[in-house]
């Protein structure tokens, strides 16, 4: 137990995160320790497998309840805390007290292996922007074990039966008993035989050596929902590996990444472009062409608009994830100066510069007020 860390710092977390926090805690660790952002990197691969055991635990409240009451003896099966209550600490404290008055000492491993949920997968789907913002449907093709199709998951060939295991006399356990000068010392483990079932296939099954479960690659259909943004996890239940003894198996979470659009940036549900425009159009006003992730709208610009005033388009933005709400197009206008003129621009701009005064100017004639203040004579 004390090899393992705490699931919360696993996380970044402290203790008596929400809900919430946890998931996004969990999306972030994945993202950074996934085997496809980290290929041949086996410790990341490890923290990768910490970060989903930690999840898995918190995630869940009645784990999570027995985790923050006894730490990870409580939600490891061979701990003696799987029904809850103190059942573990009497059989340790009656064990230890056996052993001081003469009696045995006995140290308990896992028992029988009960049913048992498959392993959790992860895969990575990038979409453009426009998928992201529409929704989509991607085929994603994942390397996984699934159900053997010859034996059923049964492990063993069609017609042959189970019996009992040979190396544990069918109690799922081996019992190995040393003498020590404080007393008797009986280690109890699961038998590596029969993984703790007690029995063991007459026939295993050729196609997957009596394992249940083959290794194949797997080709789905997974449905982005419009409003995807980088980051989202789209969970897929059922969808992972195949449990053992009866268990359920695993789930499989899509996490999705989305490609940058060569003009507009989000933030949440809004998006934001920036139009560039003349010094004539903010000037005198303008109707000027507005693109949105659907169409092309018209949007009239008033005489002296300002350098990066932001305009707002209500609803042109990207659907919700959970609502049919959208959100907002905010447009800000950059003032683009011409960097070529031939010599009669220059003159003509020149002239026209000559008829203007500071009252047409209200910042710069602010300033060169503040000026005067400041340098008095």
């Amino acid at each position: 137990m004390s090899e393992k860390r705490d699931y919360y710092e696993v996380l970044g977390l402290k203790k008596g995160a929400t809900d919430d926090e946890i998931k996004r805690a969990f999306r972030k660790k994945a993202m950074e320790y996934h085997p496809d952002r980290n290929p041949g990197d086996k410790t990341a691969e490890e923290k990768f497998k910490e970060v989903n055991e930690a999840y898995s635990i918190l995630s869940d409240p009645q784990k999570r309840e027995k985790y923050d009451r006894f730490g990870h003896a409580g939600v490891d099966p061979s701990a003696g805390f799987g029904g809850g209550g103190f059942s573990g600490f009497e059989d340790i404290f009656s064990d230890l007290f056996g052993s001081m008055f003469g009696g045995g000492f006995s140290q308990t491993a896992r028992r029988r292996s009960g049913p048992k949920k498959g392993q959790d997968l992860q895969k990575s789907v990038t979409v453009t922007f426009e998928e992201a913002a529409f929704g989509t449907k991607k085929q994603i093709q994942l390397n996984k074990y699934v159900v053997c199709e010859s034996c059923g998951g049964s492990g063993a060939e069609l017609g042959s039966q189970k019996v009992t295991c040979t190396k544990c006399n069918g109690r799922g356990e081996i019992h190995m008993t040393q003498r020590t000068p404080f007393g008797q010392f009986t280690n109890i483990q699961t038998c590596d035989r029969c993984g703790g079932a007690g029995e063991i296939n007459e026939k295993p099954c050729q196609d997957c050596s009596g394992q249940g479960r083959v290794r194949k690659t797997v080709t789905m259909t997974v449905d982005i929902p419009a409003g995807v943004d980088n980051d989202s996890v789209i969970s897929i239940k059922g969808q992972g590996e195949p449990g053992s003894n009866g268990g359920p198996n695993g789930d499989l979470y899509v996490i999705i990444s989305v490609k940058p659009h060569a003009l507009f940036t989000r933030k949440g549900y809004d998006l934001w472009l920036e139009i560039p425009i003349t010094f004539s159009q903010a000037a005198l006003g303008d109707e000027i062409i507005v693109p949105t992730l659907k169409e092309k709208v018209s949007y009239k610009i008033p005489a002296g608009t300002q350098p990066d005033t932001v305009f707002r388009l209500k609803g042109k933005g990207i659907k919700s994830l959970r609502t049919s709400k959208h959100g907002d197009l905010y447009v800000k206008v950059i003032l683009e100066v011409p960097t070529k003129l031939t010599n009669e621009q220059k003159k003509l701009i020149s002239k026209f510069g000559e008829t203007l005064s500071n009252d047409g100017y209200s910042k710069r004639k602010k300033f060169a007020d503040i000026m005067k203040d400041i340098f008095k004579p």
